[in-house]
């Protein structure tokens, strides 16, 4: 995708203890989090769990119960507040791409243009610069030759592509992405989520993506939001929220994890996987995360392999240690054990995180 001459003035998005009930139950319960301008954030959750509740809320979709959401210095929603979706400066992206069918892919869109520059009895000059807008958005997307062809003509792929040029054509100052790749295959969504996310990376826009794939979130945000039964349970970077989860839930939503029982003195616990240094000192009985890998899996030894997984890239093999006690070990290619194999397992040493089994976690 190439960058044409579009200008964006890109607001930063801030959500306070907002909440929302619908049907009687409650699906956002005091949801906070912040996007600074310019940047991409997701919000990554179960199914459920309020995403697309809060993504109609910042939209204008929805209206919230408590609490406020600013765009930039400006209170769209609060207590007495809703201010109307064409005011809010937010573009929408919808997860079915929501084209009309009966118009071509350039007034599809010149539809996303505000109304004094679509609407009534057009200039000729005024003619001209609608068409170079919308070839400009076109070529911005890379499918500035489609203009003539229509929805029912095109990929899937190129459909996501007329659907972002119409969400960005009137420059909105936020973009809302609503699971925009789910509908697309594997090698496809992979290719066109990095254009997406290189693009507006570049225009400089304040983004806000919905999704439940966790490897999407965390190629998509510069920052991750989690959502889980109406709440957030970590705003982090991809790599800070892998390596320190908020909770055990979190560390196995976000990634392969096993957690397993045990016993702290300081920066230790003694586990069925033998001494885990930890990266906080704790005490007493702790659920100790373990990432695949760091097990590390050798012939012969008391454990016995009872699942083998392999990925291509990678093998996961499943071992199962005293007291029934089953973890993961990742290894790059093929499967060096086979089911039923006799393996010693022990951990790489990589301080872990560990949780006391006497605080709350879900």
């Amino acid at each position: 995708m190439a960058v044409t001459d579009q200008s964006f003035s890109p607001r930063g998005v801030h959500v306070e203890d907002v909440h929302v009930a619908l049907g009687g139950g409650v699906v956002l319960d005091g949801v906070s989090l912040a996007a600074a301008p310019g940047s991409q954030i997701a919000v990554l959750g179960p199914s459920g769990c309020g995403k697309t509740t809060l993504l109609r809320a910042l939209a204008g979709l929805q209206r919230i119960d408590a609490g406020q959401i600013r765009i930039g210095d400006r209170t769209v929603a609060a207590a007495g507040v809703h201010e109307a979706p064409e005011h809010r400066s937010v573009g929408l992206v919808f997860q079915d791409w929501a084209l009309f069918p009966h118009l071509s892919v350039a007034a599809n869109v010149a539809y996303g243009l505000p109304a004094g520059e679509r609407g009534g009895r057009l200039s000729f000059k005024r003619q001209e610069r609608l068409r170079e807008s919308v070839i400009g958005l076109l070529e911005m997307v890379g499918v500035g030759d489609l203009a003539g062809r229509f929805p029912e003509s095109l990929s899937g792929g190129q459909r996501q592509r007329v659907a972002l040029a119409r969400a960005l054509a009137p420059r909105p100052s936020v973009l809302l992405l609503d699971e925009p790749f789910s509908s697309l295959d594997t090698n496809l969504r992979a290719t066109l989520r990095k254009e997406v996310a290189d693009l507006l990376r570049e225009v400089g826009i304040t983004a806000v993506y919905v999704t439940h794939d966790q490897d999407e979130a965390f190629v998509l945000g510069e920052e991750v939001v989690v959502l889980d039964r109406g709440r957030v349970v970590q705003q982090a970077a991809p790599a800070q929220m892998y390596a320190k989860p908020a909770s055990t839930w979190l560390a196995q939503f976000v990634g392969a994890a096993d957690v397993i029982a045990g016993e702290a003195d300081g920066r230790v616990a003694e586990t069925a996987l033998g001494r885990i240094p930890l990266e906080e000192a704790a005490n007493g009985p702790v659920q100790v995360v373990v990432r695949p890998e760091d097990v590390v899996l050798q012939p012969e030894g008391d454990a016995v392999v009872v699942a083998v997984e392999y990925f291509g890239h990678d093998t996961i093999t499943s071992v199962c240690l005293i007291d029934d006690v089953v973890v993961r070990g990742r290894t790059i290619g093929a499967p060096v054990f086979a089911v039923g194999d006799q393996v010693t397992a022990r951990h790489s040493g990589v301080p872990g995180i560990a949780f006391s089994v006497a605080e709350h976690d879900r």
